[in-house]
């Protein structure tokens, strides 16, 4: 796995590319001398945590005969005050997940499988966050 992180203004205003030529723009606060024209990074790494767990869920949920019509999923991402640096300390997902016949408990086993086996990025910030997740099954 390859990314050129590549500055794209006189501040912080950064690109990520990897080998394949998809990209992130990625940007600093004004406290730094950003200028908000893009994510910062631990934004990016609560992104990479929520789109990592949807591939997995999906797939999963797709391997068990589930049709989803729509997903998403609601990230909220505690930061540890006044430290440098200042890891995730607590973040939270909220699955929603809509389709016809959507079996609760095959949701909540392809959710339990991805944040506790299959994820990478969750695995990665386990042993300094408390991760934590709910999932809503909306008509």
């Amino acid at each position: 796995m390859n990314i050129h992180v590549k500055r794209i203004n006189n501040a912080v205003n950064l690109k990520a590319t990897n080998e394949d030529g998809a990209s992130i723009v990625m940007d600093g606060s004004p406290s730094i001398g950003g200028e908000n024209l893009g994510m910062r990074p631990m934004q990016v790494l609560l992104s990479s945590l929520g789109g990592c767990t949807s591939m997995d869920v999906l797939s999963i949920l797709t391997k068990m005969q589930q049709k989803v019509s729509a997903y998403e999923v609601l990230l909220d991402g505690e930061r540890e005050p006044d430290v440098t640096p200042s890891l995730f300390k607590n973040i939270h997902l909220k699955f929603i997940l809509k389709g016809d016949n959507l079996e609760d408990s095959k949701v909540q086993r392809a959710i339990e499988l991805s944040m506790t086996k299959y994820c990478s990025v969750s695995k990665t910030l386990e042993p300094t966050c408390n991760i934590t997740w709910s999932y809503e099954i909306v008509k």
